[in-house]
């Protein structure tokens, strides 16, 4: 009777003193994300390639760490991971939140834009996380959550950006198969698929056509605020998913139940 008293059921949202990753965590998502894990007691290793974005995000949050990297290159990866270690401690939690894309018809898209979508979006997360893998099962566990999308799962058009839902689909079955090889290792590898969030990818949205579109085809009929994202990433990061692995969740309102 004593422990049901006593129990909290927020206790366990907690990441006091946990080693967190944020990749692009110059702008947006990636931001709120390193701003979210901080207030939920974590040491925030911020990761990006503007890095006077990041020093003032990392003195707004004491404690924080900044290590300059572009996600395009397998060398600025394995440092910063190598970095992260040297400075703060092994990782026990990798948000792999950076990611590119941008509207344009499949006849007009290059094959560097799919090849730079593939290697930011997919390969970069795969490298992270076959890089953190080791010092989290030597942790007895970890988490890793892949910051995915809606268009992983259902089309974009008629905002046409082919090379972003290809990325994104592979970015959630990559979660499946890590989720599936380290989970009796204890490390869950799940998903967050948000839907249209302010960020720099929709910041071209911010007029009238653009949120009559919203309103018309979402069934909660506006755009997400940053914090409705607060309650999934903390349910991922933390011990909260220590039954859950290989999983997404979708915070869309609704688009993708349509």
């Amino acid at each position: 009777m004593n422990q049901v008293l006593n129990h909290d059921p927020l206790s366990v949202f907690r990441i006091d003193g946990r080693v967190a990753i944020v990749t692009g965590a110059s702008s947006g998502l990636g931001t709120h994300f390193a701003r979210t894990l901080h207030a939920a007691g974590a040491t925030v290793v911020l990761a990006a390639r503007r890095v006077e974005r990041l020093q003032a995000l990392m003195h707004e949050l004491p404690g924080s760490i900044v290590i300059a990297t572009d996600l395009n290159e397998a060398a600025d990866r394995e440092r910063l991971i190598a970095e992260t270690v040297r400075q703060v401690g092994p990782p026990r939690i990798l948000v792999n939140n950076a990611g590119v894309g941008h509207k344009v018809a499949v006849e007009e898209e290059d094959l560097e834009t799919f090849r730079t979508a593939m290697e930011v979006n997919v390969t970069a997360i795969w490298h992270l996380s076959k890089l953190c893998a080791p010092y989290m099962k030597e942790a007895g566990g970890g988490n890793i959550v892949n910051i995915a999308s809606m268009f992983g799962i259902v089309g974009s058009s008629p905002v046409k950006q082919a090379h972003y839902c290809a990325s994104k689909g592979a970015v959630l079955n990559l979660t499946r198969e890590l989720g599936l090889q380290w989970a009796r290792r204890n490390i869950k590898v799940n998903s967050l698929c948000p839907g249209w969030f302010p960020s720099e990818m929709t910041v071209a949205m911010d007029d009238e056509a653009s949120m009559n579109f919203l309103k018309q085809n979402s069934p909660i009929p506006r755009m997400g605020e940053l914090q409705e994202l607060d309650g999934a990433l903390l349910l991922l990061a933390s011990d909260a998913c220590s039954f859950m692995t290989g999983q997404q969740i979708v915070v869309d309102g609704g688009w993708t139940a349509r």
